[in-house]
C-alpha cells in the first residue's frame, strides 16, 4: 500500500510498510519500553526464482534466558510462517539459492542503503522495481 513508509511514526500513521519499515516500528517499540532490539537482514530472491534479489529486514531483540534473538514482524501469509518461540529460530524466510545470505550481524540502526530506498520512493510499485541489495557479504 502507498505511501511509502521508513519511520516508526509513519508506519503507524499509514499502517503500511514494507519489512523494513515494520522492523523500524518493532525496534522503536522494544525500546521505548526498554527491551534491546537491533536490525537483522538476509538477502533473498525478489520472486523466489533467482535473481534479482534485495534484502529483507528483520529484528533481533535481547531475551535474558536466552540472549539475542532474530524475529520477523512481516506478517504471515500463505508460503509464509514466521513464529516467536524462542529459543527455535523460525524467520519467514528460508535460503533457497547460493547467492542469498542469512547475515547473522545484529545491526543498532537500519542500513544506510534501506533508509535511502524508503526516503527515495512514494509509492510502493515504484520501491518494489528498486529494492535495496548488497552482492557481497556485508555480515
Amino acid at each position: 500500500m502507498n505511501p511509502v513508509t521508513c519511520r516508526a511514526s509513519e508506519v503507524l500513521k499509514h499502517k503500511t510498510g514494507y519489512c523494513y519499515a515494520k522492523s523500524h516500528l518493532l525496534a522503536a517499540l522494544l525500546r521505548a519500553n526498554s527491551i534491546p532490539a537491533g536490525f537483522c537482514y538476509q538477502r533473498l530472491s525478489v520472486y523466489d526464482d533467482g535473481a534479482p534479489y534485495c534484502l529483507h529486514g528483520f529484528n533481533a531483540v535481547y531475551l535474558p534466558q536466552y540472549g539475542w534473538y532474530r524475529m520477523d514482524a512481516r506478517g504471515n501469509k500463505k508460503g509464509v510462517n514466521a513464529q516467536f518461540t524462542p529459543p527455535m529460530e523460525q524467520l519467514a524466510f528460508s535460503l533457497n539459492f547460493p547467492e542469498e545470505i542469512d547475515c547473522k550481524t545484529i545491526f543498532a540502526e537500519p542500513l544506510p542503503i534501506v533508509i535511502q530506498a524508503l526516503q527515495t520512493y512514494n509509492k510502493w510499485d515504484d520501491l518494489l522495481k528498486n529494492l535495496p541489495d548488497v552482492e557481497t557479504v556485508f555480515c
